[in-house]
């Protein structure tokens, strides 16, 4: 059995903080910081340019793919990580409309928005005729047909949680000849993830939330051992060539996922997300999704018995959800910030939606028990009903 008391033990939580907002940025993990001096003092401060060679710098994007892969429950050397969550989706469906005449992209109405924007430029910069069509997420199996060309997903609903079920999707999607993408952005760190059982084509993901890589870390994408000699690159950057030090004119990728590289790896950050990756040894993955469930019916149950004016907005089934649970309040914002200033740190979604991200790594019992405390007293003395707490950020 895991034990997530260690676990806690490896993360910087300020005194008094309760940090239910992991699924949006993950908390600081206390190695980082030593990663990080490391990498400038010893590394750049005293081996300069060497460190390329020296300290590794240029396998970063292979050897951190190779940390997550069994995170998401991939083969090894399927999985790259660099760049941003939108690029490295640009790069996969791309490589997907490749591989097939079909015309019609498919996702749903709750996918995270950047996905969508993506979708729509790449559609834009091909003019080739394609489309994208957005449905229901609990439609989205009736729409599957042979005209579909690539099924483009978010395994949980950012907003809601609400989980896909990606094996029966994805069987049926290659039923009809459907390639299938995958974000994995609220599912990697989040529970298991099985990309080589359920066959999935390509998939890409995000490090900063459940896998506590810090702001601006690095984004993964992952390719089926089938596709990745072959997978289209889209972005031809020079660390996807496969002699990118010969500088060739001419473009020629990578064999293999390294052929989805794309520029110069941002090592201060893949360096600290190496380090955070080391609070997942000795994780048991099933131990994990247990102790997320237990806490999310927890708190599940104790906001409906004491803040009636709060409704469920994620599924009441748990296999149906991810790692958050989330609720309709009209206020939700000013809800939002009058924790916030009890310490107390989840996050608002628009319109109307209090989201908290459940990651046992860090939380436990006590802290699921003193947000439903605190929200409860908030509640009804309607101490969220101040003009402070209803001003928005610039990042809400």
């Amino acid at each position: 059995m895991t034990d997530f008391t260690k676990t806690r033990a490896a993360f910087h939580i300020p005194d008094g903080v309760i940090y239910l907002d992991g699924n949006s940025l993950g908390p600081l993990p206390l190695a980082a910081q030593a990663a990080a001096s490391q990498t400038l003092t010893d590394q750049w401060g005293e081996m300069l340019i060497t460190a390329w060679n020296r300290a590794g710098w240029i396998d970063l994007p292979r050897k951190l793919g190779d940390r997550i892969a069994p995170l998401i429950g991939a083969e090894p050397e399927t999985v790259q990580v660099g760049d941003t969550l939108s690029l490295k989706l640009y790069q996969a469906l791309g490589a997907a409309l490749a591989m097939t005449d079909r015309k019609v992209i498919l996702s749903d109405q709750g996918n995270f928005p950047s996905d969508l924007y993506m979708a729509e430029g790449l559609i834009q910069t091909m003019g080739q005729g394609h489309e994208l069509c957005l449905v229901a997420p609990e439609a989205v199996e009736a729409a599957l047909s042979d005209e579909i060309a690539v099924l483009m997903l978010t395994q949980v609903d950012y907003r809601t949680g609400r989980r896909h079920d990606m094996a029966r999707l994805t069987a049926r999607a290659h039923e009809l000849g459907i390639i299938t993408i995958w974000d994995l952005a609220h599912s990697a760190g989040a529970f298991p993830v099985h990309l080589a059982q359920t066959g999935a084509d390509f998939a890409v993901g995000c490090s900063y939330k459940y896998l506590n890589g810090g702001p601006g870390a690095p984004a993964f994408i992952y390719i089926a051992p089938q596709y990745r000699d072959q997978a289209h690159t889209v972005l031809n950057g020079w660390l996807g060539h496969a002699t990118p030090f010969a500088f060739p004119l001419d473009y020629t990728p990578a064999t293999g996922v390294d052929r989805m590289r794309i520029g110069t790896p941002a090592v201060v950050q893949m360096q600290i997300l190496d380090a955070a990756l080391d609070a997942w040894q000795g994780v048991d993955l099933n131990d994990l999704r247990a102790a997320s469930v237990a806490l999310s019916e927890r708190l599940i149950t104790g906001i409906e018995a004491n803040c009636p004016d709060l409704r469920l907005a994620s599924p009441r089934d748990p296999e149906q959800r991810g790692s958050q649970v989330s609720f309709h309040f009209q206020d939700a914002y000013a809800l939002c910030q009058a924790l916030i200033a009890r310490s107390i740190i989840g996050d608002f979604r628009a319109p109307d939606i209090l989201r908290f991200g459940i990651a046992p790594l860090y939380i436990g019992t006590a802290e699921i028990d003193a947000a439903i405390g605190a929200i409860s007293e908030i509640i009804k003395g309607r101490l969220w009903d101040r003009p402070e707490w209803k001003i928005r950020n610039a990042v809400t």
